[in-house]
């Protein structure tokens, strides 16, 4: 009897470890939450000359929406999503919002069905950035300028004396700049040319002074003048 104590003891020790444990009632789950999936999608591997816009946050009832839109000029070449709404219907969305972007050139896209919110959010947001990106080209020194500039070759024109040919370089409609491409081979020429172009850039016009002294190079220098003017438009 005595040895068959221990033995006892020994399996109700056992069993007080299963008897302890509970199953708990509820089960926890740690839920990650990640960040919204970027999507993005290129018509170009070029980046040079590219202008990226961010567009302002839409808050929507399924989540926040902004997209991120890269131009060359006026062409969308890519669209990246910063945010948005952490839904499976937005992350099938997104893909044809972009590929219908990319195809558009415009905020004039369909409404993916299932996602009727964020797609509205999301043209919204294109738009913003499709006009934020016009107000910065038109602001542009650099294209505004060569968009401005122009050079007009006048009318070739034979005379006693040899040809004349002006070359005239216009910034929008004011004569910055006359080159002679054609001259009479003269002195007198050589001495009229400087004090022809000089009246050209005060008048602003082909309504100039015969240089005493060559006047038949003068009346051939404004007559190709006028032309490379009316040339102009």
């Amino acid at each position: 009897m005595k040895r068959a104590i221990p033995v006892v003891v020994l399996s109700i020790a056992g069993l007080v470890p299963v008897w302890l444990y509970q199953p708990s009632a509820q089960s926890s789950t740690v839920q990650t939450t990640t960040p919204a999936p970027s999507t993005s999608s290129s018509s170009s591997s070029g980046t040079s000359g590219a202008n990226v816009v961010t567009s302002s946050t839409i808050n929507t009832e399924k989540g926040p929406v902004q997209l991120q839109v890269t131009f060359v000029g006026t062409k969308i070449t890519a669209v990246k999503m910063l945010q948005q709404p952490n839904h499976p219907q937005t992350t099938a969305a997104v893909p044809k919002l972009i590929a219908e972007t990319l195809e558009a050139q415009s905020a004039d896209i369909d409404t993916v069905s299932g996602a009727t919110i964020t797609s509205e959010a999301y043209k919204k947001s294109l738009q913003a950035t499709i006009d934020d990106n016009a107000k910065t080209a038109s602001a542009s020194p650099s294209a505004s300028s060569e968009a401005a500039s122009r050079t007009v070759d006048g009318s070739a024109l034979s005379t006693e004396k040899g040809p004349v040919q002006v070359q005239v370089t216009f910034a929008g409609t004011k004569i910055t700049a006359v080159k002679m491409l054609q001259q009479p081979n003269h002195p007198q020429t050589t001495a009229a040319v400087p004090v022809l172009v000089a009246e050209t850039l005060e008048a602003q016009s082909a309504d100039i002074d015969t240089v005493s002294g060559a006047t038949i190079t003068s009346e051939a220098y404004k007559t190709s003048l006028q032309a490379a003017i009316d040339a102009r438009g």
